[in-house]
């Protein structure tokens, strides 16, 4: 099937991505929505920037879409993105990293049935942990580049996710009841490699942003490297 991606260069997208491949589907555009809100429910917001240059690092071709404060116009405008490639490229359906958030799902699902277009969102209802674990099986090379909750303190900014991080994850879940998928805004993250990426992203600059209980690593340069 050709499918848009919604891809934020996070680890929900780009695991979906790669599931998507293995299953054979034909990706015929990345789609990143760059919205100008100070916190979106739709949409991943740190570092969206760099969904260039990993989509270069994934040899994908990249649709951003620029979308103004409010839900209503996040909406419209990836509605709009995904019309022109249902016209000008034939994609049959939509593949999304959505896990548990119902928000984002919906409304998804809403836009592919006005526009008579599939939904695959192959990571939806899955155990979080297990997910993470496979990740890290598949060799993604994920950094934290955000946090918000309890337990995640300014030390997780720009920690690379590994068997001790999970280790730790899931005992902060079991402490302070965090998804540790990051599906409630506890965390955001950046996929540095991944076997989609024919290069790897390595961060040059960046600057930690803290406030005393969120914080975010800001990435202002990465170099794309040979594998």
């Amino acid at each position: 099937m050709k499918l848009a991606c919604l891809f934020s260069g996070g680890k929900d997208s780009c695991y979906a991505l790669f599931d998507a491949i293995n299953q054979n589907h034909s990706i015929s555009a990345l789609v990143s929505i760059k919205s100008k809100a100070d916190d979106s429910f739709m949409y991943h917001l740190p570092n969206i920037h760099l969904t260039e240059q990993a989509a270069i690092a994934a040899e994908l071709p990249l649709v951003i879409g620029e979308a103004k404060k409010g839900k209503t116009a996040e909406l419209w405008v990836l509605h709009q993105v995904l019309q022109d490639l249902k016209e000008e490229r034939g994609i049959e359906g939509v593949l999304t990293g959505a896990i548990a958030s119902n928000y984002q799902k919906r409304r998804v699902d809403l836009i592919c049935k006005k526009l008579k277009l599939k939904h695959l969102a192959p990571l939806w209802g899955r155990k979080q942990c297990e997910l993470l674990q496979e990740m890290l099986q598949h060799r993604f090379e994920i950094m934290v580049v955000a946090v918000a909750a309890k337990g995640l303190g300014e030390v997780w900014l720009g920690r690379i996710l590994d068997e001790k991080a999970l280790d730790e994850l899931i005992e902060l879940q079991g402490k302070f009841d965090i998804n540790i998928a990051g599906e409630g805004g506890e965390l955001e993250t950046l996929v540095l490699d991944c076997p989609v990426f024919r290069k790897k992203l390595h961060v040059v600059e960046s600057e930690k942003k803290w406030d005393g209980v969120r914080g975010e690593l800001l990435v202002k340069k990465v170099d794309l490297l040979h594998k």
